[in-house]
């Protein structure tokens, strides 16, 4: 992107987060009730996400799982019928709405409506040089993967498609994705990594893709 379409793509970022905050107001105070009436503890939560350029940021999501979830269980993974998934978490999961005080995170300068999903800091201590292309961009709400697949999508394509993006972004780009993302919020399937989606480690990759090799060849 140019100069002038970088800053035309922030002021793009700014109408439309402050858009969606007023428009969905309404539905984030009836979900943040809900969530604090099944079990009492807080409606939003808050992780440490990694941004552009590897700076650290404060992630916002309404709060989808038990209490310190992650301590529990699978940890930070989680997939279709989790139980510590809360049942007013399994809605806002399946309509996509605990995102939408990352429109927040947007307004503050954190994040962008478009752009690669933020990640954690373990997962981006794995990537290759290639790879940390992905963080020469501000995260996106939705992305160029976020098209293809989602949660659903193997890890290293995910990043690829991500790198893509970064390669060929534009402010049309992203107006197309913009539009496109309605599509995707219409297809739940998404949502969960199931069998072969969400991240995984360069090594174990590499052990599914020869598992997979040597069963085709038998």
């Amino acid at each position: 992107m140019s100069p002038l379409e970088e800053r035309l793509k922030r002021l793009l970022d700014v109408a439309g987060a402050t858009a969606g905050l007023l428009l969905t107001a309404p539905a984030l105070g009836v979900a943040a009730l809900a969530i604090r009436r099944e079990d009492g503890g807080p409606a939003l939560f808050r992780q440490e996400r990694v941004g552009r350029d590897g700076r650290p940021f404060t992630l916002l999501k309404l709060r989808t799982m038990i209490v310190d979830a992650h301590t529990v269980g699978a940890g930070y993974a989680v997939d279709r019928g989790d139980s510590r998934i809360t049942r007013t978490g399994e809605v806002l999961r399946r309509t996509s709405l605990d995102e939408l005080p990352q429109l927040v995170n947007v307004l503050r300068g954190d994040m962008s409506l478009v752009g690669p999903r933020p990640t954690l800091q373990y997962q981006v201590d794995t990537y290759t040089p290639r790879q940390r292309r992905r963080l020469e961009v501000r995260p996106g709400l939705t992305g160029w993967a976020q098209l293809h697949g989602r949660a659903r999508l193997p890890w290293s394509e995910r990043i690829e498609l991500d790198v893509w993006y970064v390669e060929h972004r534009s402010l049309l780009l992203d107006l197309q994705i913009l539009v496109r993302t309605v599509g995707v919020l219409l297809r739940p399937d998404t949502t969960y990594k199931e069998g072969v989606g969400g991240w995984t480690t360069p090594e174990a990759e590499a052990a599914k893709a020869a598992d997979g090799h040597a069963g085709s060849g038998s």
